[in-house]
């Protein structure tokens, strides 16, 4: 059992934290406001990050000490809307998400994962007709391997999940989310997900 916090409860954090707690993991949901996160993220193992992307690192900086020796898992895009409310473009060309909460947080482990897929695939992956891929980006192989543990609990077969390397590489993944609109427009909003088939 691992003690996880998920900072933001919309259909993302609402539903992780429920397949981890269906899992049997102690799970403590924290809303936008900074004293439910930091009471949230103060006692948590792990932290997930499922508030939105465009004002995450502000959000977490101000966390800075309760995530201190944290695993944080970022499941969030940082991006600019459409007129639709659908991704435009990224709000961090040239970096990501990922990267600036990493080098804003130095003592706390990122690990970018969960983000190249409609939400509802996070916690069903075996629902898609075809294997979907989950990837991971970040620096320390220690937390990488606990957030594997945390994904298997979530339905993703070891050989379902692709380390990436570092935290650099989350800006592939993150500029996945602009297939999103298309994706939507094309198909409909039916759950689907990245998938690197060999």
């Amino acid at each position: 059992m691992t003690m996880i916090a998920v900072l933001g409860n919309g259909r993302v954090g609402g539903g992780l934290a429920l397949a981890l707690t269906r899992a049997g993991h102690e799970v403590t949901v924290a809303d936008r406001s900074p004293g439910s996160a930091a009471d949230a993220a103060r006692t948590a193992r792990v932290v997930i990050n499922a508030t939105p992307g465009a004002g995450s690192v502000e959000r977490l900086v101000a966390l800075r000490e309760e995530l201190r020796g944290k695993i944080l898992v970022d499941v969030s895009n940082a991006t600019v809307d459409g007129p639709d409310g659908l991704p435009a473009e990224l709000l961090h060309p040239g970096s990501s998400l990922a990267e600036l909460l990493q080098e804003a947080l130095p003592d706390t482990r990122v690990v970018k994962t969960l983000n190249t897929m409609l939400h509802t695939v996070m916690t069903a992956p075996a629902a898609l007709s075809q294997t979907p891929t989950a990837f991971l980006s970040g620096q320390d192989p220690q937390a990488k391997e606990v957030v594997r543990g945390l994904l298997a609990d979530l339905g993703w077969q070891r050989e379902w999940v692709t380390d990436l390397g570092g935290i650099e590489t989350a800006r592939a993944t993150e500029a996945a989310v602009l297939f999103v609109p298309h994706v939507i427009r094309s198909s409909g909003f039916a759950p689907f997900a990245v998938s690197i088939t060999r």
